[in-house]
């Protein structure tokens, strides 16, 4: 893969820890302008200031912070290179959040959707990339239009929400790839040996179970890192990487041109319907 030119910006979130806070690190090192996303005030303050980045704090909680996010990036950047949609998690017992929507589905659907869209525009005229954190786990997942919220079917500590939500990234990226001019791909960063899902019973087990076969998270940002700052990516738009290679294993529904179609109009009717925070 061959670097893109350096002095290009690049706004990451989920960047105040895990792999988003080492690959804001590397491509500041490589001469990238990184806006800074985090949830946590203090940590993402700290990752900006070591690496000469700009923080911006918002809470997946709430989408007006991301509408306030979105902003200030227009503010702040006149052009944006990539945008890398990283943040996101599982959520171990099944809550709302204050716009009415079940946590998981908001912090890793709906609010990077939310994002994107606001940023559109602004992605378009730079002939940007969006890139965006999926998971080997979307293959547990299976999308309900009529239950998108997690409402009528068994939450299992989480896991089926989050499995669920990234087929509904995968999904999202492909639509993406074919509604807009952008290229915009996908990727499963490996099992990253992180506090990820502990705050849920199944979580621990899974993650006992997963320890033998997990990779650092220097190893796991290595993907997010190189789909960002290659110029030349030997895949199809929209493709879904595992680590770096394209065609990674998916749900069979990842393939449903339809369910991607639909998915997005109803993503953007939850957005309409979704409560004031």
């Amino acid at each position: 893969m061959r670097s893109m030119a350096t002095a290009k910006t690049i706004v990451l979130t989920g960047a105040s820890s895990g792999i988003g806070a080492i690959a804001a690190k590397e491509l500041a090192r490589a001469g990238w302008d990184v806006a800074v996303v985090g949830r946590n005030p203090e940590r993402t303050k700290s990752v900006a200031a070591s690496i000469g980045g700009t923080a911006f704090v918002a809470d997946y909680d709430r989408l007006d912070d991301v509408r306030a996010l979105a902003a200030e990036l227009l503010a702040t950047y006149p052009r944006i290179d990539v945008l890398a949609n990283n943040a996101g998690g599982l959520v171990g017992k099944r809550a709302d959040t204050a716009d009415g929507h079940e946590r998981t589905f908001q912090h890793n659907h709906l609010a990077p959707f939310l994002l994107t869209s606001l940023l559109l525009d602004r992605l378009t005229a730079s002939n940007a990339r969006v890139i965006s954190t999926a998971s080997v786990a979307n293959r547990f997942g299976r999308v309900n239009l009529d239950d998108l919220d997690s409402r009528k079917r068994p939450y299992l500590g989480g896991w089926r929400a989050y499995g669920t939500s990234k087929l509904e990234t995968i999904l999202f990226i492909r639509e993406l790839a074919k509604r807009s001019k952008l290229t915009a791909y996908s990727f499963h960063p490996g099992s990253v040996s992180t506090s990820f899902g502990l705050d849920s019973a199944a979580g621990r087990v899974a993650m006992r179970l997963a320890s033998l076969t997990q990779i650092s998270p220097e190893a796991g940002a290595v993907p997010l890192i190189q789909l960002a700052s290659s110029a030349d990516l030997d895949a199809p738009n929209g493709s879904y990487f595992d680590g770096l290679t394209p065609g990674g294993s998916t749900a069979g529904q990842a393939s449903d041109a339809k369910l991607a179609a639909e998915l997005w109009d109803a993503t953007e009717r939850a957005l309409g319907d979704s409560k004031a925070a």
